[in-house]
């Protein structure tokens, strides 16, 4: 493309320098050539004029007299009748410009000029009409090169960051030209990569999530599967294929619900339902595993509250806190039900040291956490209880007090009981 551009321009110069420079020569050697057949037809004129005088007041008519009025390039004769031709200059020799004029006393005069002068008079203008080409298509070249380099380096660097975006690079540039067309295209390219970057950090969100929230459910299952394996008990078998039943379903949950997440977290099917459900299924999912470290899990509060969001959320929601307790917490787990305003707020407790100062409210931000862990557990869980309507707060933090608040009321039947004000 460079030596398309260059060519291309040089060409529409030559083009130019073609059309405009074959009509100046023609144009400035009619002029030259004009300007040397004036020159000598004044010169005649003159010198009649001069031998008219001289004759007139009866002067010596000579060629030492008329001699200084004739150029050195010019030949001059002048024949007065009844006296001897009187010739001024050398007769030059092969073609000649000539002019003849006759007096008024009856003499001619004829003045000559080689026709050699006037031919290096258009040489001289032919060569100062091609330097002057010359610089122009020096000009154009230089010109020409300035705006392929302009042209095409933004376009290899448009074709670098194409390339780099390919390659799964999706950091923008953020890079102008000067050129609106390349410009858009810049535009369009960076927009491009921040999406890709965004889709990039979506999916990694999604995987990260993904491994976090199917952990706990997975681990659960298994510890009742386990379970079963040792028994021989047929209710006991029976029981404990029901809770794995359930927890599949959980399971099932839990990937429908980060899957909607990842593609729009505001998509939430929010009902009423029973907390007392959720909080007695988590319950019955966690005893064994804080029976088996020592500790216990209870709940208190108020019974038989309705609620607002999605049971599978909350569940997942109270899974994360519940976790959280066990692996960073002590003692004994309390999950407490209450009542503020129009909310319902289940509060999940423990006597472990708690959630330092320094960490406060960036528990919840992702990669933030107290102890060796990935941090993602508190963020996906603030996520889920918002995409519900609902939030997860730290409420205290020695102890540790995390206080998950849901609406009691929906929000389409909140809003068909307002006044309407008229």
């Amino acid at each position: 493309m460079r030596r398309r551009l260059i060519q291309s321009t040089l060409a529409v110069v030559l083009v130019v320098i073609a059309v405009f420079g074959v009509s100046l020569v023609i144009v400035e050697t009619r002029t030259i050539t004009n300007s040397a057949q004036e020159r000598v037809e004044s010169e005649a004129v003159r010198l009649a004029s001069i031998v008219d005088s001289r004759i007139i007041a009866a002067e010596n008519v000579n060629a030492d007299v008329l001699r200084n009025p004739v150029s050195k390039t010019q030949y001059a004769e002048i024949r007065v009748p009844g006296r001897v031709p009187i010739e001024i200059g050398t007769k030059p020799q092969g073609d000649v410009i000539r002019s003849t004029q006759r007096g008024e006393e009856g003499e001619t005069v004829t003045v000559e000029e080689p026709r050699s002068s006037v031919t290096r008079e258009v040489g001289r203008t032919l060569l100062v009409i091609a330097l002057v080409a010359l610089l122009a298509v020096i000009a154009a070249v230089l010109l020409a090169v300035r705006q392929a380099n302009r042209l095409t380096s933004p376009l290899t660097d448009l074709a670098e960051t194409a390339e780099r975006l390919g390659s799964g690079d999706p950091r923008p540039r953020h890079k102008r030209y000067g050129v609106p067309e390349l410009d858009r295209v810049a535009d369009v390219l960076d927009s491009s990569a921040e999406r890709i970057g965004r889709m990039l950090t979506a999916e990694r969100r999604l995987a990260a999530d993904a491994s976090h929230q199917l952990r706990t459910p997975l681990t659960a299952l298994s510890m009742r599967l386990e379970e079963i394996t040792l028994t021989d008990d047929p209710d006991t078998v029976k029981e404990e294929a029901n809770v794995a039943l359930t927890q599949v379903e959980r399971l099932t949950d839990v990937v429908e619900r980060l899957l909607t997440n990842s593609r729009d977290p505001r998509t939430g099917s929010a009902v009423s339902f029973d907390l007392d459900e959720v909080i007695q299924q988590q319950l019955a999912e966690w005893r064994p595993a804080y029976r088996n470290v020592g500790r216990a899990i209870v709940s208190s509060g108020k019974r038989h509250l309705k609620a607002v969001g999605t049971p599978g959320a909350v569940a997942q929601v109270l899974a994360a806190l519940i976790e959280n307790s066990l692996m960073h917490g002590g003692g004994t787990v309390a999950l407490r039900t209450r009542v503020t305003g129009n909310q319902a707020v289940i509060e999940v407790t423990d006597e472990g040291p708690g959630v330092s100062a320094d960490l406060g409210a960036r528990i919840f931000e992702r990669a933030i956490s107290g102890r060796n862990s990935t941090g993602i557990g508190l963020a996906v869980a603030r996520d889920l209880a918002e995409a519900d309507g609902g939030r997860l707060e730290l409420l205290q933090s020695q102890p540790p007090v995390f206080g998950l608040f849901l609406s009691r009321t929906h929000p389409a039947r909140r809003t068909d009981e307002e006044p309407t004000v008229r």
